[in-house]
């Protein structure tokens, strides 16, 4: 198993454990790197905390003390810390690097590099990208955000092997070297702010996909986002863009019936198994991605139209009673909502709700044509129903808990319509994760 080598910091403080902190505090011990750990869960109800404890190493728990920075020449941070926490404020203080273990993985990965960011559409295209790869036969591996630590992959890669990594804008912020041979933005719209507190921190942050990068390198990026293609003209990459609005000569396209890559038809839409037209980004980034590693036509075509998506994302649940039933939790903000919504020409029941980021709703009440009715449900319930009085829709109702919505949003169905749970918001107000989220709406149709 791969350590670190050459390693430049000589004292880390691992800031916050949870999977990436254990991975990247496994990953220093292993390398015979100096570190200590920092988390706020008491030691006496910490597993982690208690096993790094034994092996000897210096662990403080149950507040943070800016003592844990002495002598720190490095901060490996968990990505959902944010830049208002204590800790992290004192460290910029003192001008210590901040990283997430990401970076630490550009440490140990020999071969290419594919990171794929963007607001919406990370996880089905980093999905799709590496069925692709597999399919042509270069034994890829899955990393990142996706659920996979990028330092255990990376540590168990082998010579050449392609890592496809799903980056969010919390691990991208934190980097100090990372690039990748091939970065991908797939879209930018709000989204996060209460971690970056402005869109400006947002997209910079995203954008230090492309920041290392060189001549050597690839940045498939949306040519159908004007600001967007402004601010990529900046990155020292070759740059690829990819349009689902018009002809795009230069790189990737759609028409009515076709997909193209720099004007060769690729495959049929009514070919691609994978539902919805805000599909077709990811897969124009598949495609491009699989074009660079010289992946045959015919086997892209054979994996189109057989991926059918990924479980959370648009995933079809069952059909209850003539109710078309699907599961959307990884819709963690608006902008992957309205696309879910546009997905389907049917009368919608969309279920919505979850942890208040400040969002105001507005934007999403205004695409309803073709939602009946809202169940609203958790901790931004009252907002949403507000933004519906302010924009004259009144088949809203508020509940308190996914159960109940689940309940509400099937009773007030009829046959041929489609129940979307499709939340817009993260799911911290009442779950662990929009997995676990996702699970609990399953469980709960299944029980319907």
């Amino acid at each position: 198993m791969k350590t670190l080598d050459n390693f430049p910091y000589e004292k880390v403080l691992v800031l916050g454990l949870a999977r990436s902190g254990e991975a990247a505090a496994q990953l220093l011990y292993d390398s015979n790197v100096s570190f200590r750990i920092n988390d706020l869960t008491p030691i006496e109800n910490n597993e982690v905390a208690q096993r790094f404890d034994q092996l000897g190493i210096e662990v403080v728990t149950g507040s943070h003390p800016q003592s844990v920075l002495d002598d720190v020449d490095l901060v490996v941070k968990n990505p959902g810390i944010p830049y208002s926490h204590e800790i992290v404020e004192e460290a910029l203080n003192r001008d210590i690097p901040i990283i997430t273990e990401v970076e630490l993985s550009f440490y140990l990965i020999d071969g290419p590099i594919i990171a794929i960011t963007g607001s919406n559409g990370k996880t089905t295209t980093t999905t799709l990208t590496y069925e692709l790869l597999r399919a042509g036969g270069l034994d890829p591996l899955i990393a990142g955000n996706i659920g996979k630590v990028a330092t255990n992959v990376a540590r168990e890669q082998k010579e050449a092997q392609p890592v496809v990594m799903e980056l969010s804008s919390f691990q991208l912020k934190a980097i100090e070297k990372f690039k990748p041979d091939i970065g991908v933005l797939i879209n930018i719209t709000e989204a996060h702010l209460d971690y970056h507190k402005t869109m400006d921190d947002y997209v910079g942050s995203k954008l230090n996909i492309t920041k290392y990068q060189n001549e050597n390198d690839m940045l498939i990026y949306n040519a159908d986002d004007e600001w967007l293609v402004n601010k990529v003209q900046d990155s020292k990459a070759n740059l690829l863009p990819f349009s689902v609005s018009g002809k795009n000569k230069d790189g990737l396209y759609v028409d009515h019936q076709q997909v193209y890559h720099n004007d060769e038809l690729i495959v049929y839409r009514d070919e691609i198994a994978l539902p919805g037209d805000h599909n077709l980004e990811n897969i124009l980034v598949g495609i491009a991605i699989a074009k660079q590693f010289n992946i045959p036509n015919n086997t892209i075509q054979s994996v189109l139209k057989a991926f059918t998506g990924v479980k959370h994302r648009l995933q079809y649940v069952n059909k209850i009673h003539d109710r078309f039933v699907y599961n959307d939790s990884k819709a963690t903000n608006i902008s992957a909502t309205l696309k879910a919504i546009q997905a389907f020409k049917q009368p919608i029941i969309l279920i919505a709700g979850g942890l208040d980021r400040g969002n105001e709703f507005d934007e999403l009440i205004q695409a309803f044509e073709h939602v009946k009715t809202c169940i609203a449900y958790g901790q931004s319930a009252s907002k949403i129903k507000e933004a519906g009085e302010r924009n004259q829709y009144k088949s809203i109702q508020t509940v308190d808990s996914l159960e109940e919505a689940t309940i509400k949003a099937y009773e007030v169905s009829q046959e041929g319509d489609v129940i979307l749970f499709s939340p817009a918001c993260a799911s911290w107000d009442q779950f662990k994760s929009f997995e676990e989220r996702g699970d609990m709406f399953i469980q709960l149709v299944h029980k319907l």
